[in-house]
């Protein structure tokens, strides 16, 4: 048995499939293709509009103020790690350590 993926519209974790190839969501009614779905994966865009991938270098682009100080606008923060969450990128800053970045604040280098 295939594993069902969540609905794409509310996340619920109870979408089942109706037997024509259709998957549907019994908490928020939405009906979609699971071939269709996957293809349309999600794409990082830096603030330029060029795709970014993992692995990537960025620069930062403005100053941006954190509960421990700032980082600073020209930052260059290289290997980069795309997620689906609250913020786009996971990434170590030299001199900052970890930190959550979200892409309308790179650019792609």
């Amino acid at each position: 048995m295939t594993e069902i993926p969540p609905c794409p519209q509310c996340s619920s974790e109870f979408a089942y499939d109706d037997g024509s190839g259709m998957l549907n969501c019994p908490e928020c009614g939405h009906a979609w293709d699971p071939a269709i779905a996957a293809e349309e994966a999600k794409v990082w865009k830096d603030v330029n509009g060029n795709v970014l991938q993992d692995g990537d270098t960025v620069t930062v682009i403005k100053d941006l103020k954190f509960n421990g100080g700032v980082v600073k606008v020209g930052t260059k923060v290289k290997n980069i790690t795309l997620v689906d969450s609250d913020h786009d990128i996971d990434c170590k800053i030299p001199g900052i350590g970890q930190m959550g970045l979200k892409t309308q604040f790179v650019k792609k280098i």
